[in-house]
């Protein structure tokens, strides 16, 4: 059998009673202790080491992100060269989140890899999806990308938009849902 992370991020339902889900717990409490000493902190140097610490990964100098920042694990997320994460933004990342080179995330963004069946019987389980969002795509504020979803290179999301299914590169989309607005 899989490790529980294995599992996450193959899709597979995960149960809260699932005999490994206190792996996933240790994680969530550790970036919850976590996560206030990276919004309270004063520069975006600070806040790039704070989060390196919540990923377990290094962000690259060339990363901005403004607090204040929210995740529920951070683990799962990967950030490229040339990053830009403006105010507010919300990454739930059990599924898996890649921002490539030089992604632009407007502020009150949302990216949302998890999700529960709709059986009510196991809807507090936890299904999880990756997100990929391609180099110098910009997602704009308020936007909310949804579990599984790329958006392609270059493209843009307009404000507010609801991404349920894949992006084309080269395109912007807008509404809720979100759909093909015009081509770049």
């Amino acid at each position: 059998m899989t490790d529980i992370f294995e599992r996450m991020k193959a899709g597979e339902i995960i149960s809260l009673d699932d005999p490994e889900f206190h792996h996933v717990s240790e994680i969530v409490n550790r970036t919850l202790a976590l996560i206030p000493a990276l919004n309270n902190s004063t520069d975006t140097a600070l806040v790039r080491q704070r989060l390196s610490d919540i990923t377990v990964a290094p962000i690259d100098e060339s990363v901005t992100v403004f607090a204040p920042f929210y995740t529920n694990f951070g683990r799962f997320i990967r950030m490229g060269k040339g990053v830009f994460i403006n105010h507010a933004c919300s990454f739930l990342d059990m599924g898996g989140i890649t921002l490539e080179e030089d992604v632009l995330i407007g502020p009150k963004a949302n990216l949302i890899t998890e999700n529960h069946p709709l059986d009510p019987a196991d809807r507090r389980s936890l299904i999880c999806k990756p997100i990929l969002i391609k180099r110098k795509a910009w997602i704009g504020a308020g936007a909310t990308i949804l579990p599984g979803v790329t958006v392609g290179e270059n493209a843009v999301v307009a404000a507010g938009a609801v991404v349920s299914k894949d992006v084309p590169d080269n395109t912007v989309v807008g509404g809720v849902p979100a759909k093909v607005i015009r081509q770049i």
